[in-house]
């Protein structure tokens, strides 16, 4: 990766990523001194906090196939903590806000070239992995979950899927499409020109509208490019980057105040429901409000500063096994469930722990026998000029 002095760094996706104060303007040429390095380990914290909530969710604030690992509804096995869970699923809202905190950051000074290989070589190994380990597992015969058709498997590896119409075998892989789009956006309106203030700025309010009108006028193509629903978390982790490199700046702490009170509607409209006992749970609009205020003002304190005490190491690894984590829980999750609650009789509170533990370790294996390994040579390989 690039390192120029107006580059930040935080690590996401496992990627280190730095802190670098810009040098002061001079009308002189001297090269200014070695700028001092803060790591945001703040954000591999944080990032770890999103992935358990979603993992929270999936195990015990749902219905659906994981009623099977447990035997009964996870409303019987946590009546009370059930509607905790529920809320789980606004981790994604969480980390949609890092990932547009860190895009911005790490794409700041990049070309285009080295900005994709960074993305694909930070996404693609893990996922691979995950794609190829949860299709093996699920043709299983003692798994009775149902697995998608070989030829579904193969167009799961270019993470296209979605759009496509195939069959997922990762349930979390539609924020990876979303994820990607971002990426795009971010890459030829950002990247590709060159990355300053101003187009940035433009950007995120060009987005802003252009979200808005596609949702008001619901045409298809322009909501899946433009993704309205999921616009103003991505948009909102940009503009505070801008408040990372200049607190005082006030178009960016008014990019961070539109997008937050676009981001906690669309998470209402999304996710409350009138109370009906048909549903698992009822969950409230006002926590659903303050769960997504809490990602902004989480990434807010990161990018102020305030959280520079939180530097313990163990931070780093987190972060690095965040990715593989979230990829693979849900599904191995289910599969875990059943041999620890109905297999091994582990209480319904020992099976949870020990299958997020479980999943924690397959993480780290992950992370150090294939991202560790074939990152460095993809990044490698797809950055190198071609003549």
């Amino acid at each position: 990766m690039i390192d120029t002095p107006e580059e930040a760094r935080g690590t996401l996706n496992g990627t280190v990523v730095r802190t670098v104060l810009p040098p002061a303007e001079t009308t002189a040429a001297p090269r200014p001194p070695a700028p001092r390095e803060n790591r945001l380990r703040a954000l591999d914290g944080l990032r770890l906090v999103a992935a358990l909530m979603v993992a929270g969710y999936h195990y015990g604030g749902r219905d659906g196939e994981v009623v099977q690992a447990w035997g009964t509804s996870p409303s019987h096995q946590f009546p009370t903590l059930h509607h905790l869970f529920a809320y789980g699923c606004l981790g994604v809202q969480v980390f949609f806000v890092i990932s547009g905190f860190v895009i911005c950051m790490s794409g700041w000074g990049r070309s285009l070239r080295s900005f994709f290989a960074s993305r694909a070589s930070r996404l693609l190994p893990a996922y691979w992995a995950a794609i190829i380990i949860v299709t093996a597992v699920f043709a299983l015969p003692v798994v009775a979950y149902k697995t998608v058709s070989p030829s579904d498997a193969l167009v799961n590896l270019t993470m296209l899927q979605q759009p496509l119409g195939v069959d997922r075998v990762l349930g979390v892989c539609w924020t990876l499409w979303a994820e990607v789009r971002f990426y795009a956006l971010f890459a030829l309106c950002i990247v590709l020109p060159g990355a300053n203030r101003q187009r940035v700025i433009l950007f995120c309010a060009g987005w802003t509208l252009a979200a808005a009108i596609a949702q008001g006028v619901n045409e298809p193509l322009l909501n899946m490019v433009l993704m309205p629903e999921y616009a103003p978390y991505f948009i909102g982790g940009v503009g505070l980057y801008l408040v990372h490199r200049d607190r005082r700046d006030a178009y960016a702490w008014g990019i961070v105040g539109v997008s937050w009170l676009i981001g906690q509607h669309e998470a209402v409209q999304d996710l409350w429901h009138a109370p009906n006992p048909a549903f698992f749970s009822t969950r409230s609009a006002y926590v659903i409000v303050l769960v997504v205020t809490f990602g902004y003002v989480a990434v807010a304190a990161i990018a102020l500063g305030w959280l520079r005490w939180a530097n313990w190491r163990w931070l780093t690894v987190a972060g690095a096994l965040t990715y593989p984590f979230y990829l693979v829980h849900e599904h191995l999750g289910w599969v875990a469930i059943k041999a620890y609650h109905q297999t091994l009789h582990f209480p319904s509170y020992g099976t949870f722990l020990a299958t997020v533990a479980t999943m924690l370790l397959l993480a780290w294996l992950l992370n150090r026998f294939v991202e560790n390994r074939l990152t460095p040579k993809l990044r490698t390989a797809l950055a190198r000029p071609r003549p």
